[in-house]
């Protein structure tokens, strides 16, 4: 496992000799826009191992992408490696279908601080409620980035990370799109502490998210990257690209139904997998 190895599989060829904010931007968008963020492996036959080298073989070496356990775990290592003073955080997402954040802890990001000052910075949550940058960890801080405007809210040592919804204009639909957002509609995305945890604080999680038929992992296949003005989406057959801010506070969506043989060609053309095993969308 090395750095170069790794900056190469992001396309990051900047100066890294200062463990500063702009190159912990810089780094974290080639990130983002190079590594998907999928959970292909289990609808292929394949074990997600939570081990570094098994996800540094698969996302580096093996050009794949991965879910949150497994891209944030591949950043903590590459940014630890650079200098930054950086730890693992435990999340509990919210389930819009229930309208609860989770009972057990299911997500992983990660909190850096430079010169004091402490950002949250989260590879691994993928689709449209992926930020582009960095974070401030401040309360109650409208904070606008290209993909909408994001915020943290602190309750007694709980933290709440939220963002604000745009309208969605799909160009072949005459009607609006029923999960249009009213204009300042909020979408809970999930809640944290700050307890520094462990990777093996999470090996229970992702063994459980591999064998549990109820959760949104095992029923879908799932492969989202962000581009530069959007992101590309593919759940199942259904391959969705977003323009972000296309027009004033409204996000273009275009959506397609694709075959079989369309779903591989996507994931070679947009997300450049290339599967060993056959996927079952």
């Amino acid at each position: 496992m090395n750095l170069q190895e790794y900056f190469a599989r992001i396309s990051y060829n900047n100066s890294h000799k200062d463990a500063d904010l702009q190159t912990l931007t810089d780094i974290f968008q080639h990130h983002i826009q190079a590594i998907p963020f999928e959970n292909l492996s289990m609808h292929c036959g394949e074990t997600i191992e939570l081990d570094l080298q098994s996800t540094y073989n698969k996302i580096v070496r093996k050009k794949r992408g991965g879910w949150c356990l497994e891209s944030n775990h591949l950043l903590f290592w590459a940014l630890q490696q650079l200098g930054y003073d950086i730890c693992i955080l435990g999340g509990n997402t919210y389930e819009p279908a229930e309208r609860a954040y989770t009972a057990e802890m299911n997500h992983i990001l990660l909190k850096v601080v430079i010169k004091g000052d402490p950002y949250i910075v989260d590879a691994g949550f993928g689709g449209a409620y992926q930020a582009w940058q960095p974070l401030m960890l401040i309360s109650g801080k409208d904070q606008p980035q290209v993909p909408g405007i994001f915020r943290f809210t602190e309750d007694n040592g709980t933290w709440f990370f939220e963002k604000v919804k745009r309208k969605h204009y799909i160009p072949e639909q005459s009607v609006p799109f029923p999960d249009t957002p009213q204009l300042g509609n909020i979408r809970k995305i999930y809640t944290f502490t700050l307890e520094p945890r462990h990777i093996n604080d999470f090996q229970e999680l992702n063994t459980y998210l591999q064998v549990s038929p109820d959760n949104i992992l095992r029923k879908k296949s799932i492969c989202t990257l962000q581009t530069t003005e959007g992101l590309y989406a593919l759940v199942g057959w259904t391959f969705t690209e977003m323009k972000y801010n296309y027009v004033d506070d409204t996000d273009v969506v275009q959506i397609t139904t694709l075959t079989d043989e369309e779903v591989e060609k996507t994931l070679k053309d947009k997300f450049n997998i290339v599967l060993e095993n056959k996927l079952v969308p």
